[in-house]
């Protein structure tokens, strides 16, 4: 027991550790009560480690244990500057996913930016009218710019299309059926599936043909008195191929003009411009949902559209303002900084060989091959001083659109591959997550890998510090 006392009073005292200058100097730049819990731990910790091996005394002592008011003074800076941090960071997207759902999906555009920064910083006009000084709707902010891009009538903006789906059956079909096919009812992030969310609203789903296949003749069969609409689901996020058949837009519209019946379509992604001319599979838009006689259409902000979360509702004027005058519309509705980035994305979206170029998910989608090798190669070079020729290599590979949207493309890329010998694939990957910036790669087999992809070109050579401080580490 000598020994355990021994150790015990060389852990100095709180006050004295905080007396030393790399406390002392973080104690001037942040709370001073993260500091002193940081000292608190770390002599706790000491005390707990001494305690539990007591019986080690001697082999502590030979190891040269640091308890020196210094050595412990850093290990509890470290521990302050990590608990400093802010929970949600920036970090480099280096997995070639551009809509990583875990990432945040669509990273704004500079302009939307720029406009949240200005109603952050001030006072704005979310809910008044300047011209009369009378109260006013956040909608009207949103709504022009979205009939303008859609070709709809009306418009309403709520937090997320789990939501916006939710509030059109809840406003146009609560207590009646709905019918939709066997093979759209689509299972969203979080196990959310979408069955779920029509009980929730209030309607009576009724499914309709197979996994594979339904006819329009399907949808006739289970029309009843208590039938208030037919459903379309695009089935963003997975796609059938093979022996299938489905009912488009257009005849699902026709049959429900026939019938008296609403037709709803839920498209999820939220297209805008037509990714042919990208070389992206075909992709129902938000316009030509409308352009078929759809009444109601949802999708989201945050995936194709390139904007921030929320779910917009675009469709007839007189269903839409069902939808506004819902109570659950005010317990889904948007901030003002959602306000805001919205309407910079889908003013920058009105000219789209521009919004191509400024949208960062847009950016991302259209990189040119050529672009994307000249920038791995320009990393390459460096990377090989560090991990010699054996181990980096460029690797012919293909990125990801993510998100639940466009799920069959491939976007071909240029990975750059690192397997070095003296390092370990998944304690470099994990070293990268704990920098800063943080930074998220592919772990394939022995080697990490790095798609630019998804990493803007003005955070290559951040990336290149953060991989070479990472090796430095191991």
């Amino acid at each position: 027991m000598t020994g355990l006392h021994s150790f015990l009073r060389e852990l100095p005292a709180v006050d004295r550790l905080l007396q030393e200058p790399v406390l002392a100097e973080l104690a001037g730049r942040m709370p001073r009560r993260l500091v002193l819990t940081a000292a608190q731990e770390t002599l706790q910790a000491y005390r707990q480690k001494i305690i539990c091996d007591h019986d080690k005394a001697g082999s502590l002592a030979a190891g040269g244990l640091d308890l020196s008011p210094a050595a412990l003074a850093r290990e509890a800076a470290a521990l302050a500057r990590c608990r400093a941090r802010p929970g949600l960071r920036p970090v480099i997207n280096a997995t070639g996913v551009v809509l990583h759902t875990n990432l945040g999906r669509a990273p704004l555009a500079a302009a939307a930016v720029e406009a949240v920064t200005g109603v952050m910083e001030q006072y704005c006009n979310l809910e008044i009218d300047l011209e009369d000084g009378e109260r006013g709707s956040r909608q009207v902010h949103l709504e022009g710019l979205l009939c303008d891009l859609s070709g709809a009538e009306a418009a309403v903006v709520v937090n997320n299309n789990a939501a916006a789906v939710f509030l059109a059956l809840n406003s146009c079909a609560a207590g009646k059926e709905v019918i939709v096919s066997r093979g759209e009812l689509v299972e969203i992030g979080g196990s959310f599936r979408l069955p779920e969310v029509m009980a929730a609203s209030g309607v009576r789903l009724v499914e309709v043909g197979t996994t594979n296949k339904t006819y329009r003749r399907d949808y006739e069969a289970a029309i009843k008195e208590s039938t208030a609409a037919l459903m379309k689901v695009h089935t963003s996020n997975y796609h059938l191929v093979g022996f299938t058949a489905s009912v488009s837009a257009a005849d699902l519209v026709a049959l429900a003009r026939a019938r008296n019946l609403l037709a709803l379509e839920d498209l999820g992604s939220g297209l805008l411009f037509d990714p042919a001319r990208y070389g992206l599979p075909p992709e129902p838009r938000v316009q030509d949902s409308i352009a078929a006689g759809m009444d109601l259409v949802t999708f989201s902000g945050d995936k194709l559209l390139g904007g921030p979360q929320a779910g917009i509702i675009v469709g007839r004027r007189e269903l839409v303002e069902k939808i506004r005058t819902n109570q659950l519309a005010r317990v889904m509705r948007v901030g003002k900084l959602t306000v805001a980035a919205l309407e910079a994305t889908l003013r920058l979206s009105l000219d789209e060989e521009k919004a191509v170029e400024a949208i960062p998910a847009w950016r991302a989608l259209t990189a040119p091959l050529t672009r994307l090798r000249e920038r791995a190669e320009a990393l390459a070079g460096p990377l090989k001083e560090s991990f010699g020729e054996e181990g980096v290599g460029l690797w012919e590979g293909s990125s990801r659109v993510g998100g639940g949207a466009l799920p069959t493309a491939e976007l071909p890329t240029v990975l750059i591959s690192l397997q070095a010998p003296r390092l370990e694939s998944t304690g470099l990957a994990e070293r990268l997550r704990s920098g800063e910036p943080p930074v998220l790669a592919r772990l394939q087999q022995e080697s990490l890998l790095f798609d630019l992809r998804t990493v803007y070109p003005e955070q290559d050579a951040l990336l290149l510090q953060a991989i070479l401080d990472a090796a430095a580490e191991a």
